[in-house]
């Protein structure tokens, strides 16, 4: 495991290193939009990589709810609190975008408003489990992340549902969407890239997370220990 880190840890750098270089040289310059469309190959990869760790964070807290084990309480976690960082990227990306594409930040379409919600209710999920108090706060967390995971599907589908200002599908879209080969490819790298951070992340934070229970317990245990001495 010690040995396993830094090697991954070295070739997500490396993948950071090529989708960078796929996204700013390799792929080909929009003809509308220009180089702002280049934002695309770090917004939409941030945006799978987020749906993938809601989802692992959807599947840890059924497991916590069946089983309660130490361990998927703080994959729950882990994935939540990583997801959350690659939705504000969503976030910030897009408004980014919008400006000179759009002439404005921000407008109330369907997508936009629906992943704002998602992040909304990802951060609640993360201050429950900071600032609440009490043994059934995990259990709490698990329902509300399970209820919460529902929104993943309806960002996703928006834009198939509904007549947005967003731009619609690239993939399935229908007659006249696509991108070019050579930016696919880049898409492709930077998700690979993104998804491999994300895992590093993960993987860092849960450690942590198990680190900090066995601390905890630790401090119980001799908590409950020097009460016991007091009362002999």
């Amino acid at each position: 495991m010690k040995k396993t880190f830094p090697i991954f840890a070295i070739a997500t750098l490396g993948l950071l290193s090529y989708a960078l270089y796929q996204a700013l040289v390799v792929a080909p310059t929009e003809v509308t939009m220009g180089n702002v469309q280049r934002i695309f190959y770090y917004h939409l990869p941030s945006a799978w990589v987020a749906f993938a760790l809601f989802f692992v964070n959807f599947l840890a807290s059924i497991w916590y709810l069946a089983k309660r084990t130490a361990g998927s309480d703080a994959l729950a976690l882990a994935s939540a609190e990583v997801g959350v960082v690659f939705c504000t990227i969503v976030l910030l990306t897009g408004p980014i975008w919008a400006r000179p594409v759009w002439g404005i930040w921000w407008t109330w379409d369907a997508r936009l408003t629906s992943t704002l919600v998602l992040w909304l209710i990802y951060v609640a999920y993360l201050m429950l489990r900071r600032f609440a108090s009490g043994g059934q706060t995990p259990v709490l967390a698990a329902a509300l992340a399970i209820f919460g995971f529902v929104d993943v599907p309806i960002v996703y589908l928006s834009i198939r549902f509904f007549r947005t200002q967003h731009p619609q599908p690239v993939i399935g879209g229908g007659p006249g969407s696509g991108l070019d080969p050579r930016m696919w490819t880049a898409v492709l790298w930077n998700l690979a890239a993104f998804a491999a951070y994300g895992s590093l992340l993960v993987w860092t934070r849960y450690r942590m997370a198990m680190v900090e229970r066995q601390v905890e317990e630790a401090h119980a245990q001799r908590a409950l220990e020097s009460n016991e001495g007091a009362e002999q």
